[in-house]
C-alpha cells in the first residue's frame, strides 16, 4: 500500500530468505503450520491506518450501548447460553476487507465483528519473524497504542493469568492437536506456562473444575482461556464430556463463552457507521433487494465459511424455511482492492483488528492485527492453498 516500502520490499525479497523464515516459524514448536503463511507482510499507510481506527471506534460504540445486551438476547435464544456471563467481552475482533471508496481511496470495510479470542499468540511470532527475517522499516509497527512487545506480552500474562497460578489456568478447545491453528495453542503455553486441554479432558466434582497435569496429579481449573468454537463442538457428537456448559460451575471465563454469539454475525444489522455495509436479517426483509447480485447470504453460525452464498439467488432465499429466516443475514458485497503489489500480481487483503477489554477499561483497546492475503473469492488461508504471495500474515502500520 506504500510504493517505496513495497517495491524495497519485493526488491529484497529471495526464496532463500522466505524458505529460512518458515524453517524458523517450524521450529519454535516442531510443528508445520497446515495453513499457507504468505511471504510478505502488509505495510499500511498512516492515512488508511487512521480510517481503520475510526472504523473500529465506531464499531466500539455501537457494542458499548447500555441496551446492547438487550439486543442481542436473541443470538443466546438461538443458541447455548451460559451462566455467570460478565458486563462485557474481554476479548474483540474487527474483521475489514481493504476496498476503494466513492472518491478512491483506500478504505476499511467491516466483513464480521467476534466477541471471541484469535490469534494473539502466533501474531507475536509471526511479526518477530517477519522482521527477524526481513528488512521491515522501524517506524512500522504491527501492535497499537505504542506497546512493544514485552509490554504487549505482559498484558496478555495480565489478562488471562493475573494473579493466579498459571497451572491452574487451561486453554480449552476441542482437540488442540488436530486444530489448523494449533500453533497459536503451543505459543500460548511457551509464553504465560498453561496447559491447553481438549473438553473431554475436563473433570468435575460439585461447581469445581479440573484436570490432570503431565504427572498425572488432579489439577484445579480457576480460569479457563475459552478457545471453544460452539458451531464445531455441537457438529462433534461423539465427544465425551464430563460437563456441560449450561452448568453453573465455579470457574472464570477468559472471556465467556456467551460473547461469542453475542458478538458475531448476528451483530452486524445493530452496527452503524459508515464501515459497515448494509446488513439484514432475512426474516426483517418485507422485500428482497432488487440487486441480489451486490450482496452475500450467510448463515448466522458456521463454521469456516460454511454456508456462505455469494451468488444470491432468489430460490436461495425462498429455501429457507420460515422458522430459520432469522439464522440468516443478507449483507452487501464488500469490493476488495488488490492492494498489495506482489511480484506476479496485486492481492486482496483482509486486515483483522484484535482487541483487549479489561474488566476496568470503560472500552475496548487495540492492541494487535492479523491480516490474510488472497488472490482468491474466498479470503481465508485455506482456500489459497496452491497460490503464492498469499496466506497468513500480519499487518505493520506506519507510526
Amino acid at each position: 500500500m506504500i510504493s517505496n516500502i513495497r517495491q524495497g520490499y519485493n526488491n529484497a525479497f529471495t526464496a532463500e530468505k522466505y524458505q529460512s523464515f518458515l524453517k524458523d516459524i517450524e521450529q519454535q514448536h516442531n510443528h508445520v503450520p497446515p495453513f499457507r503463511i504468505a511471504e510478505s507482510p502488509v505495510f499500511v499507510s498512516k492515512n488508511l491506518k487512521n480510517r481503520i481506527i475510526e472504523a473500529c471506534e465506531e464499531i466500539t460504540d455501537s457494542i458499548c450501548q447500555a441496551d446492547f445486551k438487550e439486543k442481542t438476547q436473541g443470538a443466546l435464544d438461538l443458541s447455548i447460553e451460559v451462566p455467570n456471563e460478565d458486563d462485557h467481552t474481554l476479548f474483540l475482533q474487527m474483521d475489514f476487507g481493504i476496498c476503494k471508496d466513492e472518491n478512491g481511496e483506500l478504505s476499511p470495510k467491516l466483513i464480521e465483528v467476534q466477541g471471541f479470542p484469535s490469534l494473539y499468540f502466533f501474531q507475536d511470532l509471526l511479526a518477530n519473524m517477519y522482521r527477524k527475517h526481513f528488512d521491515i522499516p522501524q517506524n512500522y509497527q504491527s501492535l497499537l497504542g505504542g506497546m512493544s512487545f514485552e509490554e504487549y506480552r505482559e498484558l496478555m500474562r495480565e489478562v488471562i493469568v493475573g494473579d493466579s497460578n498459571p497451572e491452574n489456568v487451561v486453554l480449552l478447545e476441542i482437540e488442540p492437536k488436530k486444530q489448523l491453528t494449533q500453533i497459536d495453542f503451543w505459543e500460548t503455553e511457551r509464553q504465560l506456562g498453561i496447559k491447553s486441554i481438549c473438553v473431554t479432558e475436563v473433570l468435575k466434582e460439585g461447581r469445581k473444575l479440573f484436570y490432570l497435569n503431565d504427572k498425572g496429579e488432579k489439577t484445579h481449573i480457576q480460569k479457563i482461556f475459552y478457545r471453544v468454537i460452539f458451531d464445531e463442538l455441537l457438529q462433534r457428537k461423539d465427544l465425551k464430556r464430563n460437563f456441560s456448559f449450561k452448568d453453573d460451575l465455579d470457574v472464570e471465563w477468559l472471556g465467556h463463552p456467551n460473547w461469542f454469539y453475542r458478538i458475531s454475525k448476528y451483530t452486524m444489522p445493530f452496527l452503524e457507521s459508515q464501515y459497515v455495509p448494509k446488513t439484514h436479517f432475512v426474516g426483517d426483509l418485507e422485500t428482497y433487494p432488487e440487486d441480489l447480485e451486490n450482496y452475500v447470504l450467510k448463515p448466522l453460525y458456521s463454521f469456516a465459511g460454511a454456508g456462505v452464498k455469494f451468488h444470491v439467488k432468489k430460490s436461495d432465499l425462498d429455501e429457507i424455511p420460515t422458522q430459520h429466516l432469522n439464522d440468516y443475514i443478507l449483507q452487501e458485497k464488500v469490493t476488495y482492492e488488490p492492494v498489495l503489489a506482489a511480484p506476479d500480481g496485486g492481492v486482496k487483503c483482509e486486515i483483522r483488528m484484535l482487541m483487549l477489554w479489561k474488566k476496568e477499561w470503560e472500552r475496548p483497546k487495540l492492541v494487535n492485527n492479523l491480516a490474510r492475503l488472497s488472490k482468491g473469492e474466498m479470503i481465508g488461508v485455506r482456500y489459497n492453498k496452491d497460490k503464492e504471495w498469499v496466506g497468513a500474515s500480519v499487518g505493520f502500520f506506519e507510526e
